[in-house]
């Protein structure tokens, strides 16, 4: 599947765990306000279990090539998860995921977060014309 939309990845957050991505989203957010990519990756991360229910192994992966297109290669690696282990970004995504399964911090709504995606989804749009 891939995606062609915010709309459509906002379907697909609010049919999986928005709560968990909201929280890791959230934290990444806190420890780098900058980085939107990085926020975003932790936030689609939330769409594997939608697109794999049965499959743990395939849930990362499925949601990389699910976004690819729509926000880029670098939210792409990030969230297919296979980047180099000491790699920084990887290593804040991989944290800010296992923190958020026992943070109690309100993480606000996932509309909340579309403005973020469409940025991020522009940006890679035109970066991609320009290639």
């Amino acid at each position: 599947m891939e995606l062609r939309s915010v709309e459509e990845l906002m379907d697909l957050l609010h049919a999986g765990r928005p709560q968990h991505a909201l929280r890791t989203a959230a934290l990444l957010r806190r420890g780098r306000p900058a980085d939107k990519e990085l926020q975003v990756a932790g936030l689609v991360l939330g769409i594997g279990p939608v697109l794999c229910p049965g499959d743990e192994a395939a849930r990362a992966r499925s949601a990389a090539e699910a976004v690819r297109a729509l926000l880029g290669e670098r939210v792409f690696r990030l969230v297919r998860g296979d980047a180099d282990p000491a790699d920084d970004d990887a290593l804040r995504l991989r944290q800010a995921g296992e923190e958020s399964r026992t943070a109690g911090l309100d993480a606000g709504v996932l509309e909340d977060w579309r403005t973020v995606l469409e940025l991020v989804a522009a940006r890679h749009a035109r970066l991609g014309a320009v290639d």
